[in-house]
């Protein structure tokens, strides 16, 4: 049964502020749960991708390896391609409905739920966006400074370490900053798996009045403004660190 004082259908914008009023509360705590879907996946996304990067660059030398390294490197790379081919080939609601409905049928797991689901399942999906991101940055980088590192007397792993992986991440940062916006508009559709985020919230709230379009048109404001000031942030602190490290270049 429809509220009381629910404004008529032909007062669109009242209907919108009558929705923000009564339900602020409910969608406050779901654009809670989106930033920290969002927040928790990027940065568990970016964690996870370091060893996964690392296992795709890895490159057998026959010269070098010996049998058993040159077949661990083969498989690394191997399944390190694998990962990422899957889960940038696949929607992010389907990954969510398998990982999540397939750990639920097996009963192991009390602390099982959907908000837990819900925060594995976008770092999961994160770590090959973010990997591919950084794959590119350190393919980037001249070859030169590997060669450089090795003359120093360093390995591979230490020059990968000190020299590569820090200019690889400092160039990935806008690619990360990006996939974090992206997080923010893409873990809309754990609602399918009943995580409380902002799209979920909106829909409740429009499902018990059944005021549909200004209801949507609410998250659609919502989300606009979150990941517009979060694009606007992002590219602030790139310019701030492009400033610091050109300063830092001229000293």
């Amino acid at each position: 049964m429809l509220n009381s004082s629910l404004p008529d259908q032909s007062q669109f914008l009242e209907t919108i502020l009558y929705i923000i009023k009564t339900y602020y509360q409910v969608i406050l705590y779901g654009l809670g749960i989106t930033f920290l879907l969002s927040v928790v996946g990027t940065i568990g996304g970016f964690i996870l991708s370091l060893g996964l990067t690392q296992a795709r660059l890895l490159k057998a030398d026959k010269k070098r390896d010996n049998k058993s390294v040159i077949i661990f490197k083969n498989i690394s790379k191997f399944l390190g391609d694998g990962y990422v081919t899957l889960f940038r080939g696949t929607p992010m609601i389907v990954q969510a409905m398998i990982i999540y409905y397939g750990i639920s049928s097996l009963k192991i797991f009390s602390w099982w739920n959907p908000l837990t689901a819900g925060l594995i399942i976008v770092s999961i999906n994160t770590t090959a966006y973010i990997s591919e991101v950084l794959r590119g940055s350190v393919q980037a980088i001249n070859v030169g400074q590997m060669e450089a590192g090795r003359s120093l007397g360093l390995t591979h792993g230490q020059t990968m370490r000190k020299i590569i992986w820090p200019q690889a991440i400092k160039n990935s940062l806008p690619g990360i900053g990006n996939e974090f916006v992206v997080n923010l508009k893409d873990t809309a559709v754990l609602s399918v798996i009943s995580v409380v985020d902002l799209f979920y919230a909106v829909r409740q709230s429009a499902s018990s009045n059944y005021r549909y379009v200004e209801a949507f048109i609410v998250a659609a404001i919502i989300y606009l403004i979150i990941t517009y000031t979060s694009s606007k942030v992002i590219k602030y602190l790139e310019r701030k660190m492009g400033s610091v490290r050109l300063s830092y270049d001229k000293s």
